[in-house]
């Protein structure tokens, strides 16, 4: 049996012409692209390691081009503007009192107006609570001196430190002391 050739791999990570499936990121960068450059659709497919009807389509969906000719140009000025729009729709910003509930994939203000604050670093924690339309864990990232902005009308829980053995006045069940 003789051994495959190996396929050299293009500059971004990916296999060149192999037609092997490359797994790539879900949003494309708009910063690889230059915006004093034209780019067919092949070039821009290379790119982004995505494939050429998937160029087609964002053309379909608003990308501009330079003209209705062959071969399709396309401004590096508009594919970055282009991408970064598609990047910025899809975004969605929670007002004070909400989190991000990923299996709604909107913010949601939780069950109860109730959430828990974990911390994480002094300065740093998660606030978690239930989601009130489909009862799942919902996480959002907060610092502690933005917290007050964060909180909108939500009833927060924070942790409270537990006694000292030494300072309790009860002995322990497990303990040699009499």
């Amino acid at each position: 049996m003789t051994p495959l050739p190996l396929i050299p791999k293009s500059k971004h990570g990916k296999f060149a012409d192999s037609g092997v499936a490359v797994k790539r990121k879900r949003h494309p960068n708009p910063r690889l692209a230059k915006i004093h450059r034209n780019y067919t659709v092949e070039e821009v497919a290379g790119l982004y390691g995505v494939h050429r009807n998937t160029v087609r389509e964002w053309v379909k969906r608003g990308l501009p081009t330079s003209d209705d000719r062959r071969p399709m140009l396309i401004l590096g000025r508009d594919l970055v503007g282009y991408l970064q729009a598609q990047r910025t729709k899809n975004k969605r910003t929670c007002q004070p009192g909400e989190i991000y509930c990923v299996r709604c994939r909107a913010p949601k203000a939780p069950a109860g107006d109730m959430a828990d604050y974990q911390p994480l670093t002094a300065t740093l924690g998660n606030l978690i609570a239930i989601c009130s339309d489909c009862e799942t864990l919902m996480y959002r990232r907060v610092s502690l001196p933005k917290l007050k902005q964060i909180r909108g009308n939500l009833d927060i829980t924070m942790p409270q430190a537990l006694p000292h053995i030494g300072e309790s006045a009860q002995t322990s069940v497990n303990s040699d002391f009499r």
